[in-house]
């Protein structure tokens, strides 16, 4: 449905024809840190039908544990007018979501809600993070950030034990498509010294009808204001490097730079959309950090700081992607 491409947040899968993924991010961090999760709703249509399903995927990063809970596909149910989807007896929206999970895999139930979203702005030729790419149809994968930092209430029950969430943290972001990239590199923080600043980056192999190019989508909210550093606004990468557990990028775009250091720790394994069936393993951690530089295009520092609590994946063949990029 061509209205929602400036609805991005929204389910858009109504006429996808297999193969299919579409799923939203929900990441969740108590006021005092000690719980860390993201809850990953979504669904999957397969070439074989009987594949096709809804999901509910929780990732603790403390235990380092990945539970999956699949349900059938006729469990999934999407507003066409709003983002409302439920997976099964399970509600997400983007300021809140109430779980009710009773499966062999575990029990979770409880409400949160959350309160001052902060979403990518949406613009007619700048539909959110994709920016104009939004609009190029037969893309692998799309993009959306429903809120880069926003409050959390309420608490979830899991296998009976009460996790309180009130005060903390989160961030929503969401993706769709026929498969992940074959190779990208992924991060996010929202828990710098200051409250407010919040960081999301993807740097990914992007296929397109046989020619493969490095793409990538940089969002840096920073005193109210997003910096936006993308292959979509004439955004450059002047260096990108991956040494053992670290990933450093400098960027510039026409009025300012970014230099960018993520150092990963270990994680748990997610799984993702390949284009046969949801098989794909990734490894994430939420207990990442990422130090970030901002300079005006002279080189005079206007912030800097260290995101804790960080989300970050490098997944395929980081090479392909280097030689992408440069």
């Amino acid at each position: 449905m061509l209205k929602n491409i400036l609805h991005p947040n929204r389910y858009h899968g109504f006429h996808a024809t297999a193969p299919y993924f579409e799923g939203w991010y929900y990441k969740l961090v108590s006021a005092d840190h000690s719980i860390k999760f993201a809850v990953i709703p979504g669904v999957y249509i397969a070439p074989q039908h009987e594949k096709s399903h809804c999901f509910v995927q929780i990732f603790d990063s403390q235990a380092k544990q990945v539970r999956y809970f699949r349900y059938p596909f006729e469990h999934f149910l999407a507003s066409q007018d709003s983002f409302e989807i439920k997976v099964g007896p399970n509600s997400f929206y983007a300021d809140k979501i109430h779980l009710n999970i009773k499966e062999e895999g575990g029990e979770l139930n409880g409400s949160l809600m959350f309160e001052g979203l902060n979403p990518w702005p949406v613009k007619f030729f700048s539909p959110g993070a994709m920016g104009w790419f939004a609009w190029v149809p037969f893309m692998q994968t799309y993009h959306g950030v429903v809120s880069f930092d926003h409050a959390i209430d309420g608490h979830i029950t899991i296998d009976g034990k009460d996790h309180d969430f009130s005060g903390g943290r989160g961030y929503i972001e969401k993706d769709w498509g026929k498969m992940f990239p074959s190779a990208y590199i992924w991060g996010q923080s929202n828990h710098f010294e200051q409250q407010g600043i919040s960081i999301m980056l993807s740097v990914a192999v992007v296929p397109y009808f046989g020619y493969s190019f490095g793409g990538f989508v940089i969002g840096l909210l920073h005193a109210g204001r997003l910096h936006i550093f993308a292959t979509h606004n004439r955004s450059k990468i002047d260096e990108i490097t991956i040494v053992d557990e670290m990933v450093n990028i400098f960027v510039h775009n026409p009025s300012h730079r970014l230099r960018i250091r993520a150092i990963r720790k270990k994680g748990g394994l997610l799984q993702a959309p390949t284009s046969v069936e949801m098989d794909r393993r990734i490894i994430e951690t939420l207990n990442a950090r990422i130090e970030i530089q901002l300079e005006d295009k002279l080189g005079q520092v206007i912030y800097k700081g260290i995101g804790s609590l960080a989300g970050l994946e490098t997944v395929g063949d980081l090479q392909e992607l280097l030689n992408l990029i440069k």
